[in-house]
């Protein structure tokens, strides 16, 4: 069974049972598409989720079977609207800032230049910031506000008159500007973390209470990465650490031996065949992962991966990351940014932030030499062609760009002229 985003251009095939989100999904009273049609479900989407998942465990599933439910949730998503009871959450709260916050991509590559992902140019006023949506043709208005309870409406709307209040404020520009677009995006994103807290541990609680949690393996992972300000950024797609690295956490009774920590090499590759080896079913010849079922007992075998390869391809694209590729063996991470012909080298060790680009250093030649055939080693190893997948020709890159940055590219492209 598989209940919640799915964010394919297809039905889920395989699956006995499934009820899904249509595209990325609503926070409140979301759809949900199953095989009879789409019908509107009442509720914040974390909750509603976890509900359908109960539900299906205790009263839908075959109990004479074993079973496999995904239960993969839409927060904290764009646009990192909270319930209702976690609105005021953080309020008062002031974060820490990351120390790349106000990051100048200094001797950095073009790509970390030219993304259009940042706090201080691509938060939208009207969808990310939430100042001035209660109006239709906004984004948060026809994703979020119009899709309110009269009750819920209320509440958001003390939310927003303070947000509004804030923003207006005339000393609040630039820097101070910036700053405060990374606390209001961190109240909203980590009160939605809160509510999968809430939901994961109450489907935690039900395994528990159900007798059921003794012999099942549970399985907490992510498709990606996050930025939290870091680099002043938001989203993912680059190959650093905050996009890159991803969770992944597993309790297998009586296997996993709990609070374990294991930093091998691991890949979303590894999933299928991982999840194929605890059903004691064969894995098929053309999957490129490996079991990390060694690995969780202990036992990672002499030939497990000593390089992680990455790829990201969608360009032009939301968030205009230029496409690349790169190889990570723990340490180093050697990344390729191909249209551009642009390389970068980051010591992990020694920048942790990755803030200087070694590529060009002559101290870091052998570094470059090794990482080099690694990176042709693992293309090679998952058949990657050269020049594959192709640019997205006949996109016309205008259209992803955010409201600021594309008046920016505008007065640019007329400069130029």
């Amino acid at each position: 069974s598989i209940i919640g985003k799915w964010h394919l251009g297809s039905e889920p095939t395989g699956f006995d049972h499934w009820e899904i989100l249509p595209g990325q999904g609503l926070y409140y009273q979301p759809d949900f598409w199953t095989p009879n049609g789409v019908h509107i479900e009442n509720g914040y989407v974390t909750d509603v989720i976890t509900d359908k998942a109960i539900q299906w465990l205790s009263e839908q599933r075959d109990t004479s079977k074993p079973f496999f439910l995904m239960v993969p949730h839409k927060a904290p998503h764009r646009e990192w609207s909270p319930p209702v009871k976690y609105l005021e959450l953080f309020e008062g709260v002031t974060f820490p800032e990351p120390a790349t916050l106000l990051d100048d991509y200094r001797g950095r590559t073009t790509a970390a230049h030219d993304q259009d992902m940042s706090l201080a140019i691509t938060f939208e006023k009207d969808r990310d910031l939430k100042v001035d949506v209660r109006r239709p043709g906004s984004v948060f208005y026809e994703r979020v506000y119009s899709k309110l309870s009269p009750e819920q409406q209320v509440a958001w709307d003390r939310n927003l008159d303070r947000r509004e209040e804030e923003y207006n404020d005339p000393d609040l520009k630039g820097v101070a500007l910036t700053r405060w677009k990374y606390q209001s995006y961190l109240r909203d994103y980590l009160a939605c973390v809160r509510s999968m807290d809430d939901n994961i541990g109450r489907l935690l609680d039900y395994l528990a209470e159900s007798g059921l949690a003794e012999n099942t393996i549970v399985i907490y992972a992510s498709d990606q990465g996050f930025f939290l300000g870091e680099h002043g950024w938001f989203d993912k797609r680059f190959m650093y650490d905050e996009s890159y690295r991803t969770p992944l956490l597993i309790k297998w009774p009586d296997v996993v031996e709990p609070g374990s920590v294991n930093s091998d090499l691991v890949s979303n590759l590894d999933f299928a065949q991982t999840i194929l080896e605890m059903a004691q079913v064969a894995e098929d010849e053309s999957m490129q992962g490996a079991s990390m079922v060694p690995i969780l007992k202990g036992e990672t075998p002499d030939d497990w991966r000593k390089y992680h390869y990455y790829t990201y391809y969608e360009y032009p694209g939301w968030h205009m990351v230029q496409r690349h590729e790169g190889v990570y063996d723990g340490r180093y991470k050697l990344i390729h940014f191909y249209d551009l012909d642009e390389w970068e080298l980051i010591d992990m060790k020694t920048d942790p932030h990755e803030l200087t680009n070694q590529f060009h250093s002559p101290e870091y030649a052998s570094v470059i030499d090794r990482m080099m055939e690694a990176l042709a080693m693992v293309k090679e190893r998952y058949e990657v062609p050269e020049g594959i997948p192709s640019p997205r020709e006949g996109i016309d890159p205008m259209r992803y760009y955010s409201t600021e940055r594309k008046l920016i590219e505008e007065q640019r492209a007329q400069s130029a002229q």
